[in-house]
């Protein structure tokens, strides 16, 4: 069954839902993908990695303890007993939170050189902060580089990527190509419009892959089963009184 809604479907848009559902549809284009370009080149799932360091939970203090020695071990005929300091205090180091964000690599199948990055932006690569920062470090070396970048944003919420000139939209695709740069193809999104397919640029002698992204999303949508949970929350940022009336006319029955 396809998604019900004609373009973007918003309820996607929860933080209960969208890591999984980001995974599901970077695979579901992998999917599309392979069969075009499969003889040449190969397409993987890599990932971002960000690590955060979490307040550490406050701990009763152990209490001073009296210095004292003990023994490490049994103590050989003729040998010295060896005596370790135990620390008069305990302290809680930060614990690492880590998160990992996926997104698709296509690279030379022989030498293994990339040669287009494809990402579906996250709420890690929108929202102010250092994740933020991490990403678009990366992406100015990507646009730096002989690779080609595609951009997908399915995320009403935060910030969108820096792009001079770029028109206001809910949800957004960019296509960089290495050779056109600055300039990029921009698909501007509305979320009653239906999702574009969109060229995956290779080398220049061979022609460009494609996705369709709207077929992208009723296959992911249906290959998870997310009909029977993901409306039993709402989609975030909320939307207007306008379009959370128009949303209504396209949930299914209960």
């Amino acid at each position: 069954m396809p998604s019900p809604f004609p373009g973007m479907n918003p309820y996607f848009e929860q933080a209960a839902h969208w890591k999984d559902f980001h995974t599901e549809y970077l695979t579901t284009i992998r999917r599309l993908l392979i069969p075009q370009v499969g003889r040449t080149y190969i397409v993987q799932l890599e990932e971002h990695v960000y690590i955060h360091d979490t307040p550490p939970v406050p701990r009763r203090p152990l209490g001073r303890a009296d210095i004292s020695v003990t023994r490490s071990r049994t103590a050989r005929a003729g040998e010295a007993a060896v005596g370790v300091l135990e620390a008069p205090e305990e302290v809680q180091l930060p614990e690492g939170d880590e998160e990992r964000i996926r997104f698709l690599e296509v690279r030379d199948r022989r030498g293994r050189e990339l040669v287009t990055v494809i990402e579906l932006l996250s709420p890690s690569n929108k929202r102010a902060g250092e994740d933020r920062q991490q990403y678009l470090t990366k992406r100015r070396e990507i646009l730096r580089s002989p690779a080609h970048l595609v951009e997908i944003g399915l995320l009403r919420g935060w910030p969108p990527m820096p792009a001079q000139d770029r028109p206001a939209c809910e949800y957004s695709v960019l296509v960089s190509r290495a050779e056109r740069r600055p300039m990029a193809g921009f698909w501007a999104i509305g979320l009653r419009d239906r999702l574009p397919a969109i060229p995956i640029p290779l080398r220049a002698e061979d022609d460009d892959a494609r996705v369709d992204l709207q077929e992208a999303l009723h296959s992911a949508y249906d290959g998870a089963g997310y009909e029977r949970y993901i409306y039993e929350g709402t989609p975030e940022p909320a939307l207007s009184a306008d379009d959370a009336a128009w949303a209504e006319l396209f949930l299914p029955a209960a």
